[in-house]
């Protein structure tokens, strides 16, 4: 079949088509996790992960501002992936006008950032510890102490990769779909 050629048995007015391609934002959510987990397993490979001392728990200067940095920049990178992908992967619409196209290809990068957290949150609580795996151990002040400010800054690390991933997932959405529409444009021209 020929480039040009527009054959379709079945066509279906756009008004009645959703403006929501659930299978590109379920492949970007796809790509997104899997990149994350191996852009976090390369960073544990390399040594920058975690490392609780024994037996005295986590302490403060266990998580690292460079720790934090690569759990920011791993989020980044991966969400830009899934969205430039759900972008990319989206169904072309003919008759749309092109700032309803961009502000299309933005919503799918950030839906496919999305399912991708939640899908993230649903592996964490399958693999999470349950109470009762975990004894019944008094910790002193300090360790709780100790133990909040830990959990302060890997929230803060963890919640402003969020946002930034969020927003990148967006941008590269709109980058790909751009780039889906140049290829488009550049092989409907030929006969």
């Amino acid at each position: 079949m020929a480039y040009g050629t527009d054959q379709t048995l079945d066509v279906v007015p756009e008004e009645q088509q959703s403006a929501v391609s659930w299978d590109a934002i379920a492949a970007g959510a796809a790509a997104t996790i899997a990149t994350l987990f191996v852009l976090l397993s390369l960073g544990a490979g390399f040594g920058l992960g975690i490392k609780p001392r024994w037996p005295n728990g986590i302490e403060a200067r266990d998580f690292t501002p460079v720790v934090g940095a690569i759990f920011v920049a791993a989020q980044i990178i991966a969400s830009m992936l899934g969205g430039y992908l759900a972008g990319r992967l989206r169904t072309k619409w003919l008759h749309v006008h092109d700032h309803e196209v961009h502000f299309r290809d933005t919503a799918h990068g950030l839906l496919a950032w999305a399912a991708s957290v939640v899908g993230l949150l649903l592996l964490g609580a399958l693999t999470a510890p349950s109470a009762a795996i975990v004894p019944d151990v008094a910790l002193s002040p300090a360790e709780v102490l100790r133990a909040t400010h830990v959990a302060a800054q890997i929230s803060l690390f963890l919640g402003v990769g969020a946002l930034t991933s969020a927003f990148a997932a967006s941008v590269a959405a709109a980058l790909g779909g751009l780039r889906r529409d140049d290829m488009h444009r550049l092989h409907r021209t030929r006969a």
